[in-house]
Parts: structure tokens; C-alpha cells; sequence
């Protein structure tokens, strides 16, 4: 069986896209999904750097809106997605 892995970098730019869906399949208990994944690896890499609200009109606890966010890079990852940038 081979083995693979991924960067932080890639985890959180799907994570962020995932998280700014609005199809049908987008529900709230998906976007939570992402987030409790996508928090672990943050905290656990040491790159959590907060989050905003895809619309602060509609971001109330609990609601669809609330779980629709944007994750900031942390220094680490904006360097490496610079780096990336250049080299493509």
C-alpha cells in the first residue's frame, strides 16, 4: 500500500473552499466536518491563525451562515503559498 501526504497549505485551501459552498449538499453538519478536521490540523501544526465569517450579516451561533468562514494563513503557510505562487 503506498503512502501519502499533504501540506497544511493544501488542507486549508479545501478546507476554505468547501466551507464557502452554498450548493445543496453544503449543510451545516458538513461544514462543521470541515471545521473540526480542518481546526485539529491548525492547533496541531501550530498555523491557527483565526477565521472570518463569509458574511458578518449572517453569522449567528448555530446557523448556516456561523459555519460558513474563512480561515487566515498563518506566517508559515503564507510563505509557503508564496513559494508555491513563484514556482508556478
Amino acid at each position: 500500500m503506498s503512502r501519502k501526504t499533504t501540506s497544511v497549505l493544501e488542507m486549508l485551501e479545501h478546507a476554505n473552499n468547501m466551507l464557502k459552498r452554498t450548493d445543496e449538499y453544503a449543510t451545516k453538519e458538513f461544514k462543521i466536518g470541515v471545521i473540526c478536521m480542518l481546526e485539529g490540523v491548525l492547533h496541531a501544526t501550530g498555523n491557527y491563525s483565526g477565521f472570518m465569517f463569509v458574511n458578518n450579516e449572517d453569522s449567528d451561533t448555530g446557523t448556516l451562515g456561523y459555519y460558513s468562514r474563512q480561515y487566515f494563513y498563518s506566517s508559515t503557510i503564507a510563505a509557503a503559498s508564496n513559494a508555491k505562487k513563484r514556482s508556478a
